[in-house]
Order: structure tokens, then sequence, then C-alpha cells
């Protein structure tokens, strides 16, 4: 957990993973409770937590981005681009951002 909480980029990664699990339990689970079997209460709660979630995760980018100085059209683009997509944000996590935590933990 500490590698999550010690920098920056560390929390970026964090909240990717809470962002893109709060939008899978959204689409896959609670989105069809409540349209198939008449069950709102699902989609009523995630729905504000994934929205504060996406946000956190949006203003997070921008902010690690301009701290690193990432290239908009190399990194920070494809980083929110994969907030909006199913699974997006942990293949972000996997490509891109534990790389470059990596690279940052050795120097």
């Amino acid at each position: 957990m500490n590698k999550y909480l010690s920098s920056p980029i560390g929390r970026l990664r964090l909240l990717a993973l809470l962002e893109g699990s709060s939008l899978l339990f959204l689409v896959f689970i609670a989105v069809p409770l409540k349209y198939l079997w008449d069950i709102p209460e699902g989609s009523q709660f995630i729905g504000p937590i994934h929205g504060a979630l996406f946000l956190l995760f949006v203003m997070s980018t921008l902010n690690v981005a301009i701290e690193q100085s990432w290239k908009f059209t190399q990194i920070t683009w494809k980083v929110l681009i994969a907030c909006i997509i199913p699974f997006g944000t942990f293949y972000i996590d996997h490509k891109i951002l534990k790389k470059i935590q990596k690279e940052e933990s050795k120097v």
C-alpha cells in the first residue's frame, strides 16, 4: 500500500484502480439490476461515488501531468481517455503509470 501513497503518481494509480472498479461495478452490476430487475438502489449508491472518483481521477491526472511535465499528446490524453472505457484504467495503470512510477523511484 505504501507504493500507492508515497508519491503523486502512486496516488494516481490508486485512483485509477478505484475509479475503474467503480465503473465496472456500475456498468456490469448496478445498471443491470436497475433496468432488468427494477432495483435502483445500486445505481443510486454507486453512481455518486463513481462520479466523485471520476472527477478526482481527472483532476489528479491533470495535476500529475503538470508536475511531471507530461506531453499531452504522448501520455496525458491516453490516461484521460482510459477513465471512460471499461477496463481502461487497469490497462493504463499496467502499461503507462506503473512504468512511470518505477522510473521515478529509480531516480
